[in-house]
């Protein structure tokens, strides 16, 4: 049976084109399954996973907690707003308390960039990144690659342009790691205060012309402007934001061609993108969501089949 080439999932960047079309081909397995009317299979059925959100999350969460309750693993979840971290206890600490009720698996978000990494190191467990402050979020990103490539066939060659508040996104760090090593060509658009200068080392083009961007890709996939990890202001307004990076109808019924809308959520309707956009048939937002849940059952199930037992 193939393997990953890595022991836990720790950010794209780690990954090899192999392991991403492994991932793909045991997300179709699971898509087939998710949509049948008995919707869960026996696999890891002596696995347990625990869930650690040192972050607020909705979609996330739930989105692996359904992938290991269809795997038939036992779930263990931890929220840090009502746990010891408060009381000052240290992550090994919480996460050494944890896996001495013998979890094979931690799925974590933390604030900081490198937590997964540091954890990896000092825990005996797969590790899985759900997001590490403004650095990566790895399942993401490939859940955002599975659905270009059911949508057009491919991601080899795709033109994707990543739209919105690119700084403090750990989507599109990953989202551009994961595309590059599939082949597609990559560009960002936005404020260029929301654009990290070292962007461009990446092999990424910076594009400030919303008009421009759309024009030049297949695929815009739209990034919401997370005023939760701001300190300063970026820009005059939002209503300046949307009047000059808002995608609308208008804009796309005048590019004079279809390009697919996507949006890893959550959707600040009427700011980065119009309800009827978001609802329009070339958007395929619902669609990532159902495909997290079979590329997050990918993921466990490939990191399980490593665990010795």
């Amino acid at each position: 049976m193939k393997q990953l080439s890595v022991e836990h999932l720790l950010g794209i960047k780690y990954l090899t084109k192999n392991d991403i079309d492994l991932i793909f081909e045991t997300a179709n397995h699971f898509k087939e399954v998710i949509n049948r009317p008995i919707k869960k299979v026996p696999s890891l059925r002596d696995i347990t996973i625990a869930n650690l959100f040192f972050e607020n999350s909705t979609r996330t969460k739930l989105s692996f907690e359904l992938a290991e309750k269809r795997l038939s693993a036992d779930v263990i979840n931890f929220s840090a707003s009502q746990s010891s971290v408060k009381k000052g206890e240290t992550l090994i600490d919480t996460v050494n308390n944890i896996l001495s009720m013998k979890v094979d698996i931690v799925v974590m978000r933390h604030s900081n960039v490198g937590a997964g990494v540091f954890l990896s190191k000092h825990v005996d467990a797969k590790i899985i990144n759900a997001g590490d402050g403004t650095h990566e979020h790895p399942t993401q990103a490939l859940l955002d690659s599975y659905s270009i490539k059911e949508t057009l066939g491919s991601v080899k060659g795709k033109k994707v342009v990543i739209v919105g508040d690119i700084l403090h996104s750990r989507v599109a760090l990953s989202n551009i790691f994961a595309l590059q090593l599939q082949g597609a060509k990559v560009k960002v658009c936005g404020p260029t205060t929301l654009i990290p200068k070292y962007i461009t080392s990446l092999g990424v083009e910076v594009e400030t012309n919303i008009k421009k961007a759309l024009e030049w890709c297949d695929v815009a996939n739209v990034l919401r402007v997370q005023h939760e990890r701001m300190d300063i202001k970026y820009f005059p307004s939002t209503r300046e934001y949307t009047q000059l990076f808002g995608i609308n109808k208008e804009i796309l019924d005048n590019l004079g061609k279809k390009i697919v809308i996507m949006h890893p959520g959550p959707i600040n309707r009427g700011v980065e993108i119009t309800s009827d956009v978001a609802d329009a048939d070339q958007s395929i937002i619902l669609n990532q969501v159902e495909n997290g849940v079979a590329v997050r059952m990918a993921v466990i199930y490939l990191l399980a089949q490593q665990i010795k037992r």
